[in-house]
């Protein structure tokens, strides 16, 4: 195999496979990438494939000069690693076996790797497509999930995001028990529906994939496993993920419907209150009360050997019964940062019942208040 290539559109493509390659193994071509040269008439592409037995990711790059097809199977880190410490405009890679030889006008490295018959390969996907999403869209429904889900947890599907299609109405939700988001927007799809659950590894590495907002995602399900197409055949990336078989919680049972108090307030002035009030807390005190009444808003913590903080709000539009309630600060922020409105609303019913954040129709946060003494 002989090839030449941009140096930045490579390094792009090899930052996005990366990031599927597997951290540990005890298989040496899993820490690999496998390299696929291709011509086709005039024009010549560069597959790259990672898999890490679970998820398999192919970036193809476009407009590579091709001197030679073929595969290779070299390891990512070092491939990555070389191609980003070089700063010329292209890179030249050549392979005899399995030594590969990468050079630039001022460097040269050799590197040892495996026969490209040893790599396990990603799944052609089907041609099949169930729906299909602007990447934009899909950006953002992931982006205002995935923060809510669990981190490590046997119980249920709460490692992944639930990914639920039915017809043009495609929604993510995500929980770890004591919170749950769920965001909305519409979608291409066919009759019928279709509902899996896609762990957050894949997610974060699809998230990696969709720097083009105007790019098409098709999406299809096949079995056990999903398949994401960003973009053309000729520059996209191809990202198929094992599904979580497990049942995903019922998590319309866990919405409020309803609230009696609602406050409308302004996001950042709400995050840096709830920030400063924070710098009062504890592990053991973990909590931020906030006490609605009228049009103010007043956050108070407290810790034992710390002492106690005081944040007041003005200007709150508030309607319903003055109420106590108090909440972990740091969920409250995390969904905070990623919202992109500049309000946000606040729907209560007991100060130990669950509260909603709410940002227009698409977009729902509950979370479970906490106990302070």
């Amino acid at each position: 195999m002989k090839l030449v290539c941009d140096r930045l559109s490579l390094s792009d493509a090899l930052t996005m496979a990366s990031g599927v390659v597997a951290s540990r193994t005890p298989r040496p071509v899993l820490l690999c990438l496998k390299l696929a040269a291709k011509k086709s008439g005039s024009a010549g592409s560069l597959q790259i494939s990672a898999t890490d037995g679970e998820i398999g990711l192919v970036v193809t790059v476009p407009n590579v000069d091709i001197k030679e097809e073929g595969e290779a199977l070299i390891p990512a880190d070092k491939l990555n690693q070389i191609v980003r410490a070089c700063d010329d405009s292209t890179v030249s890679i050549s392979v005899d076996r399995t030594l590969a030889t990468i050079a630039t006008e001022s460097s040269t490295f050799k590197v040892f790797g495996y026969e490209p018959r040893e790599f396990p390969g990603v799944r052609r996907p089907s041609d099949r497509v169930d729906f299909e999403v602007d990447a934009g869209t899909l950006r953002r429904l992931i982006n205002r999930t995935i923060f809510a889900a669990a981190r490590e947890d046997t119980r249920y599907a709460f490692n992944g995001v639930l990914v639920d299609r039915k017809k043009t109405q495609l929604q993510l939700v995500a929980t770890d028990a004591r919170r749950l988001a769920l965001a909305r927007a519409s979608c291409k799809g066919s009759d019928g529906d279709s509902a899996f659950i896609v762990p957050t590894k894949a997610l974060n590495a699809l998230m990696r994939l969709l720097t083009d907002p105007d790019a098409a995602v098709k999406i299809s399900r096949d079995g056990a496993q999903v398949t994401f197409i960003v973009g053309d055949s000729a520059s996209g990336a191809t990202l198929i993920a094992n599904v979580d078989e497990r049942t995903f919680p019922p998590f319309n049972d866990a919405i409020p419907k309803d609230h009696d108090r609602r406050a409308t307030c302004d996001a950042s002035e709400l995050g840096g209150a709830i920030r400063r009030a924070s710098l009062l807390t504890n592990e053991e005190s973990k909590g931020v009360r906030m006490s609605f009444n009228g049009k103010q808003l007043t956050l108070t913590s407290r810790a034992p050997e710390m002492g106690e903080s005081e944040v007041r709000i003005d200007g709150v539009a508030f309607q319903g019964e003055p109420i106590d309630i108090a909440f972990n600060p740091t969920f409250i922020l995390d969904v905070l940062k990623i919202i992109d409105s500049e309000q946000v609303v606040i729907e209560l019913k007991g100060p130990n019942l669950p509260g909603a954040i709410k940002v227009g129709s698409d977009f729902t946060y509950v979370v479970m208040p906490v106990s302070l003494r």
